[in-house]
């Protein structure tokens, strides 16, 4: 048997306010009655649910939750969106809330994160990315060098005056 009703923009627009309605509901009660649906912001989005928060044990971090009432997995693209929104947020983490069709009841839905948005929920602290733990370790090595290497290094790059004499800060650590 075929189905004959066809999924428009709108109809699917209503059936995802809808959705997040619910797990913004089922979330207040559970959780918190702070937490409440958001409004768009184009760009910026922000998450479909706002007051969304770890625990004060954890430092109180905010979470960016994005909901999807969609037939068709897509983590890839939904993950890059609520990663965006994260960082619109200023959040901890984000978290994917997709539909379970057929599943009425919203605290049996699934919910996708990525394993640093798990760390980031587990102990109330983004893990630093390898980028990230690379840079901090090129800072420390060149807060190490002597000035006469400094020296050289940034006339060789370019960003220093071969005639100029050049006196280092002092570092503390």
């Amino acid at each position: 048997m075929t189905d004959s009703r066809k999924r428009t923009r709108s109809s699917a627009k209503a059936a995802g306010a809808r959705f997040e309605r619910t797990i913004a509901d089922y979330l207040a009660e559970q959780v918190d009655d702070r937490i409440d649906r958001r409004t768009k912001n184009g760009a910026k989005d922000r998450g479909d649910i706002g007051g969304v928060r770890l625990s004060p044990a954890l430092r109180g971090g905010r979470i960016v939750v994005e909901c999807k009432d969609s037939a068709r997995v897509q983590l890839a693209a939904w993950a890059a969106e609520a990663e965006t929104e994260r960082g619109n947020d200023d959040a901890v983490a984000a978290v994917i809330v997709h539909k379970r069709h057929g599943i009425a009841d919203p605290g049996k839905q699934w919910v996708t994160c990525t394993v640093a948005d798990l760390v980031a929920l587990l102990t109330g602290e983004r893990p630093r990315t390898a980028d990230e733990a690379a840079a901090d370790e090129w800072v420390q090595r060149m807060a190490n060098l002597p000035a006469a290497e400094v020296r050289a290094l940034l006339v060789d790059a370019g960003w220093w005056p071969a005639d100029k004499p050049f006196n280092a800060p002092e570092v503390t650590a």
